[in-house]
C-alpha cells in the first residue's frame, strides 16, 4: 500500500494531504511510525559516545516526528470529522501508544544517559530554552515511572494501557449521546419566542433528517438558542434534562462506570509515583504548584463572588415570579430570563445584536486586530488539501511579507464533529540545526451555518469565543524558538489561557467592534449607544458565571484532588462537590461529570481552575494595555515576544518581563464588579 500518511508530504507548504489520505491508511501507519520510532530510540540508546546535550536531549526530542504527525492528523480528525471506522481505529491504537510512550519512559538505558546529563547541568553551557527542555525531559522520565522497580513499572503500563481506552470510550460515548437526541416539533406555537434564525436552522435540520416541522439537537447552535428564547417553559425543561442526561442513562453510553475507574486508575498511578492524589502528580508542573493552593485560590474567589451569584439569581427569580408567576426558578430558566432581564435592563438583545456579526466579517476583524497588534496578516489559500469543505485555509505572512504559518478555521457543526470549541494544530513550529519548520494551525468551533436566506450570524458570546480561539492560534502562529516540545501553546497548563482571554478582551473596544460589527443586510456600523450597552452590560450576570466557572473547577478536584476510591455514587460524590457553589436546585437525573470531556478525555484533569487562574493574568495584562493605549505598540511588542517565547521560560519570569511586575488580582475584580 502507497500509504501518504508515511511519505513525505510534498504539497505546498507540506500540508496534510487529505485528499489522498483514506481511513485504511492510518491503521499501517500507526504501526509502520511506532516501529520507526523505536528505532530512533535504540539509535540514541546504543550510541558509543557519552551521552550530551545533543545526542540524548536533542536526539530525543526530534525523535518519533513521523509518529508525532500522524497522531495530529488522527486525533483531529477524531474531533473534528470521525466516522465509526475512525473510532474504532482509535480504540485500537490509544492503548498502542499509550504503551510506546512507556518503552521510552521506562526504558533504563535511556533514562541513565538523559539522568547522567541532568546531573551535569550546571557545568554545561545551556541556554535558558536548553536548560528548561533538559528538565521537561528528566522529569517525563522521573515523573512517568523511570525510578520505579520492575514489577512497579508492569503495573504502570497496564495503568496507561486501561486509562488510554477509557478515556477514548468517554469520549465516543458522549459524542454517540449528543448525536442520538432531536426534538422534532410540529406545532408552530411550540417555536414562540425563537428568532427568525433559529427557526430557520431547525427547519433546515427537520428537512436533513427528512421530518416535517422543525428539529432541535443537543449541539450547541441549535440547543442555546432554544434554551434562551423558547417561551415553552415544559419543552426548555425537556431540552436542559436530555442535555444534562447525556451518558447518564441506563444504555450501552452510560460513562459513570468510566468515571469512577478513570479517577481510580489515576490515583493508584499518583501513589505509585509517590503523590498523594492526581493533583499534586500533575500540579508539581503548573504555576500553582500544589492542589491547597488550587482550592485556596478557588475558594478565595468563591468567596467574593458567591454573594454576588445569589444576587444575580434573585434577581431572575423576582423577575419570574412578577411576570409569569413562577414560584420556583430552576436551571432550566436561567438562561432565558437572563436574556429577558436583560433585554430590559439594558434595552437590547443577543438577537439585536446577531445581525451585526456576521461569521466573516468577524473573523476579518480578528484579522485586523492581530495585524494592528502584531503586524501579520491573512491571505485565503485555494490550492490547500482540506478534511472538510466547510474549512477555509489561510497564509500567514509576517511584517515582512515572509510566510509565518498555516491556519485552519472550521466552524460549523456536524454529527463528525464534537461539540465545543478548540484550538488544535497539524504541525508545530521549531527551528532546530538551521531547520526552520513552521505551524500549520486550526481552531474549530460550532456556530450556526448559513441557512437559506441568512449568512452565518454569531451571538456576542460566539464572537468572544472566536477570538479567544483565535488567541490560542495566535500563540501557536508566532511561535519562534528552537524546541517544538516547548513552542506555542506547549506552556504549563495554568498559563496557556492567557493568550486567549487575553484576547476576549478586544471584543468590548468600541474601536475594535467599528472594524467588523456591520449589519448583514444595511452594511450599518453598530451604533454606538448599542456598543455601550454591550460594555454596560459586559458584568451582567458576572457573579453566577463566575460561581459556575468555580463550581467545574471544584469538580475536577473533587475527582482528582481527594481520594475517589470509596466512591459508590457518581451522582452523590458530584453534589457533594457542587454544594458550595449551588444557586440553583439540583436537578436529579442529571450530571455533568459523566459528560465533562475536558477533565475525563481532555487534558484539564486538575487542571480547569487555570480558566480562572489566567482571567487573572489576562485582566492585568489588558489593565496594562488600557493604560498605555489597546494598540501601543511598545506594549503589543513585548506581549508579541511573550507569544513567540512559548514554553522556553519559565511563565512568571516571561509575564513579568512584558508586564514589569507580577499579576495582581485586582483587575480581575474590578473588572469583574467584585469588591475586593
Amino acid at each position: 500500500m502507497n500509504n501518504p500518511l508515511l511519505n513525505p508530504f510534498d504539497t505546498p507548504f507540506q500540508s496534510v494531504p487529505f485528499n489522498k489520505i483514506q481511513t485504511e491508511h492510518y491503521l499501517p501507519a500507526f504501526q509502520s511510525a511506532i516501529a520507526l520510532a523505536k528505532e530512533e530510540i535504540e539509535t540514541i540508546c546504543s550510541n558509543a559516545e557519552n551521552p550530551s546535550f545533543e545526542n540524548t536531549i536533542e536526539a530525543l526530542e526530534i525523535s518519533g516526528e513521523k509518529l508525532s504527525r500522524i497522531s495530529a492528523v488522527f486525533f483531529n480528525m477524531n474531533s473534528a470529522e470521525t466516522n465509526d471506522e475512525i473510532q474504532k481505529i482509535a480504540q485500537e491504537v490509544s492503548p498502542m501508544l499509550s504503551e510506546f510512550g512507556n518503552d521510552i519512559r521506562l526504558n533504563p538505558v535511556l533514562f541513565q544517559r538523559v539522568k547522567t546529563i541532568f546531573e551535569q547541568k550546571d557545568q554545561l553551557d545551556l541556554t535558558t530554552e536548553q536548560k528548561i527542555l533538559l528538565d521537561r525531559k528528566y522529569q517525563s522520565f522521573s515523573r512517568n515511572g523511570a525510578n520505579l522497580k520492575e514489577d512497579e513499572k508492569t503495573l504502570l503500563r497496564e495503568i496507561d494501557k486501561e486509562l488510554a481506552t477509557l478515556k477514548v470510550q468517554f469520549g465516543q460515548n458522549a459524542l454517540a449521546e449528543t448525536n442520538a437526541y432531536f426534538k422534532n416539533i410540529t406545532d408552530r406555537s411550540d417555536l414562540k419566542g425563537l428568532p427568525d434564525y433559529a427557526i430557520s436552522e431547525a427547519k433546515s435540520e427537520a428537512e436533513k433528517r427528512n421530518q416535517e416541522g422543525w428539529t432541535f439537537t443537543l449541539q450547541i447552535p441549535s440547543y442555546l438558542p432554544f434554551m434562551t428564547y423558547a417561551e415553552n417553559r415544559d419543552l426548555r425543561k425537556e431540552l436542559f434534562l436530555a442535555y444534562g442526561k447525556k451518558a447518564f442513562q441506563e444504555n450501552e453510553f452510560n460513562n459513570e462506570n468510566n468515571v469512577k475507574r478513570i479517577a481510580e486508575l489515576r490515583l493508584k498511578r499518583a501513589n505509585l509515583l509517590g503523590y498523594n492524589t492526581h493533583a499534586d502528580f500533575v500540579l508539581e508542573e503548573r504555576m500553582a504548584k500544589s492542589p491547597e493552593i488550587v482550592k485556596e485560590f478557588l475558594d478565595d474567589l468563591l468567596d467574593h463572588s458567591k454573594e454576588f451569584g445569589l444576587k444575580d439569581v434573585a434577581m431572575l427569580q423576582k423577575f419570574a415570579a412578577e411576570k409569569d408567576g413562577i414560584s420556583t426558578l430552576e436551571r432550566w430558566d436561567h438562561t432565558f430570563y437572563a436574556e429577558k432581564v436583560k433585554q430590559e435592563k439594558f434595552a437590547f438583545s443577543e438577537d439585536e445584536l446577531k445581525p451585526y456579526f456576521q461569521l466573516d466579517k468577524v473573523v476579518n476583524g480578528a484579522f485586523q486586530v492581530a495585524k494592528k497588534l502584531f503586524g501579520i496578516k491573512f491571505k485565503t489559500l485555494e490550492n490547500i488539501d482540506k478534511y472538510h469543505e466547510d474549512v477555509v485555509i489561510y497564509e500567514v505572512l509576517d511584517e515582512n511579507d515572509q510566510h509565518l504559518a498555516l491556519f485552519y478555521t472550521d466552524f460549523f457543526p456536524r454529527e463528525g464533529k464534537r461539540a465545543g470549541a478548540w484550538m488544535t494544530e497539524f504541525r508545530g513550529q521549531s527551528n532546530l540545526n538551521g531547520k526552520e519548520i513552521r505551524p500549520h494551525v486550526s481552531i474549530v468551533c460550532n456556530f450556526s451555518k448559513p441557512s437559506k436566506d441568512t449568512p452565518s450570524l454569531l451571538t456576542f458570546n460566539e464572537v468572544t469565543t472566536l477570538f479567544h480561539e483565535f488567541g490560542h492560534a495566535l500563540h501557536g502562529m508566532l511561535a519562534d524558538i528552537t524546541y517544538e516540545s516547548l513552542s506555542g501553546t506547549n506552556v504549563l497548563y495554568d498559563f496557556v489561557e492567557l493568550p486567549s482571554q487575553f484576547m476576549e478582551n478586544f471584543c468590548y473596544e468600541p474601536e475594535v467592534l467599528a472594524m467588523f460589527a456591520q449589519h448583514y443586510q444595511t452594511g450599518e456600523t453598530i451604533p454606538q449607544e448599542l456598543i455601550e450597552k454591550v460594555i454596560q452590560a459586559s458584568n451582567y450576570m458576572e457573579g453566577y458565571q463566575t460561581v459556575r466557572q468555580l463550581s467545574f473547577g471544584l469538580l475536577d478536584m473533587a475527582w482528582h484532588g481527594e481520594n475517589p476510591l470509596v466512591i459508590d455514587s457518581v451522582d452523590a460524590y458530584e453534589n457533594q462537590a457542587f454544594e458550595p457553589t449551588n444557586v440553583y436546585p439540583v436537578v436529579p437525573g442529571t450530571n455533568m461529570s459523566v459528560s465533562f470531556s475536558h477533565i475525563f478525555n481532555g487534558g484539564y484533569s486538575s487542571g480547569y481552575y487555570s480558566y480562572k487562574w489566567s482571567e487573572v493574568l489576562d485582566a492585568d495584562a489588558f489593565a496594562y494595555f488600557k493604560e498605555k493605549g489597546i494598540f501601543n505598540p511598545e506594549v503589543a511588542a513585548k506581549f508579541k515576544k511573550l507569544l513567540q517565547s512559548g514554553g522556553s521560560v519559565e511563565p512568571m519570569d516571561l509575564y513579568v518581563e512584558f508586564r514589569g511586575k507580577k499579576p495582581s488580582n485586582e483587575a480581575l475584580m474590578k473588572r469583574a464588579g467584585f469588591r475586593i
